[in-house]
């Protein structure tokens, strides 16, 4: 056996491990390890190339060399088309904000701190210098609290703490009022979500939704059960209101995931980043390994004004500001998604499943 044969058929044992790792996301199962799978598309798809790349150097083929080629172009049709829609190159969901009216507009900032992380100087200094209507943190314990109220208690007023050490805890903070703001624990007993309404300074109300799933991960859950209902139940809630909504949070899932898909086309709502760019958030220490897990989705009734990444500050998350302008004129111009009764279906299921699992009647939902 020559060399190149032997490089010929690492190559291509390379390539079919690559089209495995793509098709376990396609299996309906819920364990971490498959789920896990839906995070690094475009890490696969980089690494197909460059094993197609390498194959080419091997010309001409024997019967590996052609089995790989094939894998290899699979995982590159696949996994390029999950993220394509997450790239310039496709269709805005939100449509570019245009005019200008101040009263109708509002940013937010959205950053998950890593409860273990002290350094909080650089975030309190990009929340200054970015001066966000609203300030979401997650995993923000007591310490956190106190550095956050330090640097926004007079300007933003309106807050909502829950100071928790268990990697869950969060703060919201408002320059614009807010209204009949809740704390809920939808699922699982020890994961908070806030929910209320923000009044913007035209009078408008605007609905808001901020949550922090718990992940399928070792040492969190072995499943992602309790994180699929938990956005699939605010899905539902915002379909059957059809008023403006806002969804914010670490999600603990990829935008282009079956999960995070589905919460979409329930819930009738936006990705900015969809035809704009991955923005991805995690993890800030390492270039390879980053996908977006902080999101802001936004009902048809806003216009993007601007979508930032901003710089890290020592947590394993970067920062991430919205400026959205509410103009429901426009909602026609916006490409809102919606689920079949099959997906109505599924994710009623998957929320009657953690019910259950808790000893809970479910809440059902019409069609």
């Amino acid at each position: 056996m020559t060399i190149t044969t032997i490089i010929e058929t690492t190559l291509a044992l390379l390539a079919l491990l690559l089209f495995a790792a793509t098709a376990i996301p396609w299996l309906n199962l819920r364990y971490w390890w498959v789920r896990g799978f839906d995070f690094p598309r475009m890490q696969l798809a980089i690494l197909a190339a460059v094993t197609l790349l390498a194959l080419l150097t091997t010309l001409p083929w024997g019967v590996w060399g052609w089995v790989g080629a094939v894998a290899a172009l699979i995982v590159i049709g696949v996994q390029g088309g999950s993220i394509y829609h997450w790239t310039p190159l496709a269709r805005c969901h939100v449509v570019d904000a245009d005019g200008e009216d101040a009263s109708r507009q509002f940013s937010l900032l959205v950053a998950n701190v890593l409860t273990s992380n002290r350094q909080s100087a650089s975030l309190m200094r990009q929340i200054r210098e970015t001066d966000p209507d609203i300030v979401l943190t997650l995993e923000s314990d007591a310490w956190w609290q106190e550095r956050l109220d330090e640097t926004l208690d007079e300007s933003h007023p309106y807050a909502t703490r829950i100071p928790l050490d268990n990697l869950y805890g969060m703060h919201l903070y408002s320059r614009l009022p807010v209204h009949a703001p809740q704390i809920e624990w939808l699922i699982q007993d020890d994961i908070p979500s806030i929910h209320g309404w923000f009044e913007l300074p035209s009078g408008d109300r605007v609905r808001f939704h901020a949550v922090h799933p718990r992940p399928p991960a070792p040492g969190e859950s072995d499943e992602s059960l309790w994180r699929d209902a938990e956005l699939l139940l605010v899905g539902q809630t915002i379909r059957d209101s059809g008023l403006p909504t806002l969804v914010a949070g670490d999600l603990n899932d990829v935008a282009w995931s079956k999960t995070t898909r589905l919460f979409c086309r329930i819930s009738g709502m936006l990705d900015p980043r969809r035809g704009r760019g991955l923005y991805s958030t995690f993890h800030a220490e390492y270039r390879w390994l980053r996908w977006p897990l902080d999101h802001v989705f936004v009902s048809e009734h806003f216009t993007l004004v601007a979508l930032q990444r901003l710089s890290a500050f020592g947590s394993d998350h970067f920062p991430i500001l919205a400026t959205f302008r509410y103009h429901p004129a426009r909602a026609d111009e916006n490409d809102s998604p919606e689920a079949d009764r099959e997906e109505r279906q599924d994710a009623e299921e998957t929320i009657e499943e953690a019910h259950e699992r808790r000893g809970e009647a479910p809440v059902k939902h019409d069609d």
